[in-house]
């Protein structure tokens, strides 16, 4: 199973409903995927269950066995490892791990772990390889892809959810913020990445450990505004720093020479707004690209339904290309 995170250091700009709406393409594509909220918002739980279904999930109770934080409870308790999480199927082949706010409790656990590392601590490291391990746990059904939703910030939840990544999707803004996110997040992927790497032969032998990849495997950047088929300013001068800043700052290369966005290869799509169409998908509880005249998309809103579908299709398309994973073939 390959484990894709989608991760920037800068929040707002479109990151989980980029994994909510791959997440349904890709098992519309014949992928069994396993969608894993490791934000401690719990956004992306929110966007796929409705109110009754969440109430249940996250009851008085302080247990809430049923989500991602009931499946670590045992290590923040110090009473044992991680239990066998619960896989809330949504269709046949798309499953989520779900979200919790109490999953912010971890954070000083997962901090404290990090260094007893380096000093061969078989339960720091079992700690620091709890989401990896969910993760295998959880796609034991015979899921293709994890997808990891992750907040925005370098705390030591993302640390450890991208540790469990293979491969790292950075969805941006165009804008000042996403930029000097980039400028943030790269440095501190390499140096999580080189850290791990020195860690990873202290491990236990009898323990899964995650490889740590995390390699980049592209960019996405959401919500640019178009106007009578031209990219407003402010967007064309923010996005066009992108590929530059992607490079030095996410790839560590010198970039004394950059291609343009649109022909830049690690541009994985530049997704457009799509009208009116989140707010529908939100009310019908399904993706924008998902919707019919039923739920209200009529007029103007169905090209916009079909743009989206095609736009996510291609995105779906390339990334699996980059995680070597096989899609079935759909005409665009």
């Amino acid at each position: 199973m390959k484990t894709i995170a989608f991760f920037n250091n800068k929040g707002g700009v479109g990151k989980t409903s980029l994994v909510y709406h791959l997440a349904w393409m890709f098992a519309e594509c014949g992928l069994n995927v396993l969608a894993m909220d490791l934000d401690p918002q719990a956004n992306l739980t929110a966007m796929f269950l409705d109110e009754d279904r969440l109430e249940q999930l996250w009851s008085d109770d302080d247990d809430h066995p049923l989500t991602v934080f009931g499946a670590i409870r045992p290590i923040l308790r110090g009473l044992g490892d991680i239990s066998q999480p619960h896989v809330e199927k949504l269709s046949p082949n798309l499953g989520l791990i779900p979200g919790d706010l109490g999953l912010s409790r971890f954070e000083d656990k997962l901090s404290d772990s990090w260094p007893r590392c380096h000093n061969y601590d078989e339960a720091a490291f079992r700690t620091m390889t709890a989401f990896h391990r969910l993760a295998l746990q959880g796609g034991q059904w015979g899921a293709d892809v994890a997808l990891i939703d992750v907040g925005p910030n370098l705390g030591a939840i993302n640390r450890a959810a991208l540790i469990a990544s293979d491969q790292v999707v950075v969805p941006l803004g165009a804008d000042l913020f996403s930029l000097q996110g980039l400028k943030n997040l790269g440095p501190t992927m390499r140096e999580w990445r080189s850290i791990w790497q020195e860690l990873l032969p202290k491990g236990p032998s009898d323990l899964a450990m995650p490889k740590g990849l995390m390699a980049p495997m592209g960019y996405v950047v959401s919500q640019h505004g178009i106007r009578e088929t031209r990219t407003v300013k402010s967007y064309q001068r923010w996005v066009a720093r992108v590929p530059f800043v992607y490079r030095t700052s996410v790839l560590g290369e010198h970039a004394d020479c950059v291609p343009e966005p649109e022909n830049d290869p690690h541009a994985l799509a530049m997704l457009k707004h799509y009208r009116s169409l989140m707010p529908m998908a939100m009310d019908a509880r399904k993706p924008m690209f998902s919707l019919r005249s039923a739920d209200g998309a009529i007029g103007s809103h169905i090209e916009a339904v079909r743009t989206c579908y095609t736009d996510f299709l291609q995105l779906a398309r390339r990334i699996a290309t980059q995680a070597d994973l096989s899609l079935a073939e759909y005409d665009v």
